[in-house]
């Protein structure tokens, strides 16, 4: 048997397959490493790689030693000072030429190993144990996505598709068919001509040698009938069939009213350019939509979401109305899976806040998997959560989570967004 070894290099003169191994051997050192690189980091360079350390304990290799064993003597030449059993001291003075101070510790260190991660690498790390909940499939729908699958067998195809058992059956059968009749003229031959024989007939009778003629031809025939035939190959077919796939929509939605200030939009971009990421990050098949909204909503491109100056009062349930047409009109019919996340510093109208509760709760939240909404704000809760917080004892899918600063987007985001138990 033949082994093939992939040893092309990769960059940096490093293989892939063996850093494959290693971070699937290493995953839970890695994975605690990522944990503590994630706290020191900012939102705005969460894509980039990082370095990451490893106690030398834990990726230290299991080694044999031989012991010597037994009593060993050993003679150094020129020894004329002392004699065997003899104890030597230890010579005063000596050692490093290093500044630093000694410490009074005998144990020994080592240094722990580094190395770092691409981004790709760190990004699937981060991501690993995150999910959109209750992502369910609502319906099988077509996709540009192909599996093979076979679908029986062709007289065509590539030398690697062959089907031998297959071909080898096609062809007994093709020679059986084929030399049926001849076969059984010989027996009929060799039975007539051992008859003849029998009875005396000399083998110079005419009747002899033209059956031994015959019979000789007929095994020409059937030796010519070749053992497998271009015509006997049969390949294996394999057709490309759409794989049933889910496919999502998630809307976002950000107040950008005058209440909400410049460190709260930038905080609530945060949040978003996090979840974007982590959407696309996971899930191929996914739309995004973009709401914002003061007091009137609109669908808008990435670009604007993010760096539109626009602001205004806050009529939070004109959004809500955008939503739900959004999803009648073009992710209804049960085929999407819709998943909302908002945010919002919570000031808004008051009538308008029942109104936005009633909405959700009679509404929306029949036609969405998932409802989040982020509250920013670093006083107490304003008069949308407290209407909010009425809404899961009628739907468990809608989660409220709340930030203060912008160092709870990160648990806000792992909380919102965990892996639920299965």
């Amino acid at each position: 048997m033949t082994y093939l070894i992939d040893r092309r290099l990769q960059g940096k003169n490093k293989s892939a397959v063996n850093r494959e191994r290693f971070l699937r051997r290493y995953k839970a050192q890695i994975k605690d490493a990522v944990g503590r690189a994630i706290k020191g980091r900012s939102i705005t360079d969460v894509e980039n790689g990082e370095k990451v350390s490893i106690p030398v304990k834990d990726v230290s290799e299991p080694s044999f030693g031989h012991a010597h064993g037994g009593i060993w003597e050993v003679v150094n030449p020129g020894n004329q000072e002392y004699q065997k059993g003899d104890q030597i001291n230890r010579p005063k003075g000596g050692g490093g030429a290093g500044r630093g101070k000694a410490g009074n510790s005998d144990q020994l260190t080592e240094d722990d190993f580094i190395f770092e991660l691409s981004r790709e690498e760190f990004m699937n790390y981060f991501f690993e144990d995150l999910e959109l909940p209750h992502m369910v499939k609502t319906q099988l729908t077509a996709s540009t996505d192909f599996k093979n699958q076979r679908a029986g067998y062709n007289m065509s195809g590539t030398p690697s598709n062959i089907h031998v058992l297959r071909s080898l059956r096609g062809a007994l059968g093709r020679r059986i068919a084929v030399g049926g009749s001849s076969r059984k003229r010989v027996v009929e031959a060799e039975r007539e001509l051992e008859e003849l024989l029998l009875e005396g007939v000399p083998l110079q009778d005419p009747r002899v040698v033209e059956l031994k003629k015959l019979i000789h031809h007929l095994h020409t025939r059937l030796l010519a009938i070749p053992f497998i035939d271009p015509f006997d190959l049969r390949y294996t077919n394999r057709v490309k069939v759409p794989k049933p796939m889910t496919q999502a929509v998630m809307f976002c939605i950000m107040d950008v009213s005058g209440s909400m200030d410049e460190t709260r939009k930038d905080t609530a971009k945060r949040f978003f350019i996090l979840l974007y990421l982590f959407l696309k990050r996971v899930y191929d098949k996914i739309e995004v939509v973009f709401i914002r909204h003061h007091t009137a909503a609109a669908e808008v491109d990435e670009e604007e979401f993010f760096h539109s100056r626009e602001s205004g009062g806050t009529v939070v349930s004109s959004a809500l109305h955008l939503l739900d047409k959004v999803i009648d009109e073009r992710f209804g019919g049960g085929s999407w899976n819709a998943y909302v996340a908002q945010a919002s510093d919570g000031d808004n109208w008051d009538n308008d806040s029942v109104l936005c509760r009633q909405l959700l709760v009679n509404t929306i939240m029949p036609k969405v998997q998932y409802y989040t909404y982020v509250e920013i704000t670093d006083g107490p809760p304003q008069n949308l959560w407290e209407q909010y917080s009425q809404v899961p004892d009628h739907h468990p899918h809608f989660a409220m989570q709340k930030i203060v600063t912008p160092a709870d987007i990160y648990p806000v985001f792992r909380e919102l967004f965990k892996k639920q138990p299965k």
